[in-house]
């Protein structure tokens, strides 16, 4: 995206006392990361992080109560102790971090730093998905609980692809020693550099102010941090939230899909809603049932065969919009919606980008009028990895609905228009290991 002119004051990235894991107090710092709080779906996921260091991150960021206050408490008396014991200690001294992410085919460098926020309106950050009351409370409950940010939002900003600005100190920085540096289990390295010296960090904020940055990853924490701010009267460490800004003229974001599990309908249930009971004994490569709502066709497994039949049936001319359905076994495809279904269900008053998007159709007629799924965390869950999500769904008899991911120019195009797709539509990465450093407000 081209981010010169916004309304308001461009980007402005403050410097902050990083609160970070003393190394020694720890196993390894790979021990006490973890993906973000959205990533970290499975409970046995969940399990393998707790196990892996009696102070894994995920204590803080997922804690693990009977109700919601507990948790939130539990959190905040969890950071607190830690801090306390020196297991996490602050920074000397205000900093911005540059950030890097590595493995054998990707390289992404970043900026950390405390954002000011900013309305919409300012169109300095532009949101490109619309968000789910609940997860916003939760985050917001856990914010105030326990007085931080506990892990960053990625946020991708467009220079011009030249080595100046802010791109200029970020090179330097990595040409040194770095602060720390771990590798996960996702078989990335993280490396993290501090830069604190006067010209840098001013050379940084005369780039950044031109910028404007769309939100690759966080809507709900960014949402949290915009009704935070709003409960304050003074200006404060409220008016700023912690984010990593990566450049991605020099370094291009990835965009996957987000996978639905529909926990309380069963495959054969969706078949028969959909007028195709029969689809999954049809032979795979054969034309499939005569539904009047989608073609529902058996495709062949395993999963990786069955997710590249999927793009290729996305990227078909007129198959229009494409869904793997798994949970029985096997693996069916939809595609070739009816246009006159879509006419009837799919709101009139958006743009045709948004109007054909897949995450659209899928809740406009598959979840609402067809199946009539509930857009709640007992009916719906959002999962990025589609092997956890098949799996879940053969082990508790739910429906997996797989997605093929939307290009990344529509998701610019409708945040410059200020259209929100539907909520969980992307997942840009690589995304930032969370636990590396955290920003307590009480430090300021």
């Amino acid at each position: 995206m081209s981010t010169p002119g916004p309304v308001g004051q461009g980007l402005q990235l403050a410097p902050f006392r990083g609160l970070r894991y003393v190394a020694e107090r720890v196993g390894s710092l790979a021990a006490v990361t973890s993906p973000p709080y959205d990533v970290v779906v499975r409970p046995d996921g969940l399990r393998a992080l707790e196990t892996a260091d009696p102070y894994n991150i995920v204590r803080l960021i997922l804690p693990q109560a009977d109700t919601p206050a507990d948790r939130h408490r539990q959190a905040a008396e969890t950071l607190r102790r830690w801090q306390a014991d020196g297991i996490l200690a602050p920074d000397p001294e205000p900093a911005l971090y540059v950030y890097e992410q590595r493995d054998g085919h990707v390289l992404q460098r970043g900026i950390i730093g405390a954002l000011r926020l900013s309305p919409r309106e300012e169109g300095v950050v532009l949101p490109h998905e619309e968000v789910m009351p609940h997860v916003v409370e939760d985050r917001a409950a856990l914010m105030r609980a326990t007085d931080a940010n506990l892990e960053p939002l990625l946020l991708a900003y467009r220079s011009d692809g030249s080595v100046t600005g802010a791109a200029a100190v970020l090179e330097r920085a990595v040409q040194g020693r770095p602060l720390l540096s771990t590798p996960t289990e996702d078989g990335f390295s993280h490396h993290l550099w501090r830069v604190t010296d006067p010209a840098d960090l001013a050379q940084i904020a005369a780039d950044l102010r031109h910028r404007q940055a769309l939100i690759a990853d966080g809507h709900h924490r960014w949402a949290t941090y915009l009704r935070l701010r709003e409960e304050r009267t003074e200006p404060g460490p409220w008016d700023f939230g912690l984010v990593l800004l990566v450049d991605t003229a020099r370094y291009p974001l990835r965009v996957r899909a987000i996978h639905r599990l529909l926990h309380q309908l069963s495959p054969a249930e969706a078949l028969a809603a959909l007028g195709a009971p029969d689809a999954h004994r049809t032979p795979p490569g054969q034309p499939g049932s005569g539904s009047a709502a989608f073609r529902v066709r058996p495709v062949d497994g395993p999963l990786p065969q069955a997710l590249a039949t999927l793009a290729k049936a996305a990227d078909e001319p007129g198959a229009g919009n494409a869904f793997l359905l798994a949970g029985h076994g096997g693996f069916l495809l939809l595609d070739r919606p009816d246009p006159a279904l879509l006419a009837r269900t799919i709101p009139a008053d958006r743009p045709e980008a948004w109007r054909t998007l897949d995450a659209t159709v899928l809740h406009s007629v598959l979840l609402e009028h067809i199946w009539n799924v509930p857009d709640t965390p007992s009916h719906i869950g959002y999962i990025h990895d589609a092997a956890a999500a098949v799996e879940q769904a053969e082990r508790h008899g739910g429906t997996a609905v797989l997605m093929h991911p939307v290009r990344e120019g529509v998701v610019h195009d409708l945040a410059r228009e200020g259209i929100p797709m539907p909520h969980k539509s992307t997942s840009f990465g690589p995304k930032p290991a969370s636990g590396l450093v955290l920003r307590s407000l009480a430090l300021g």
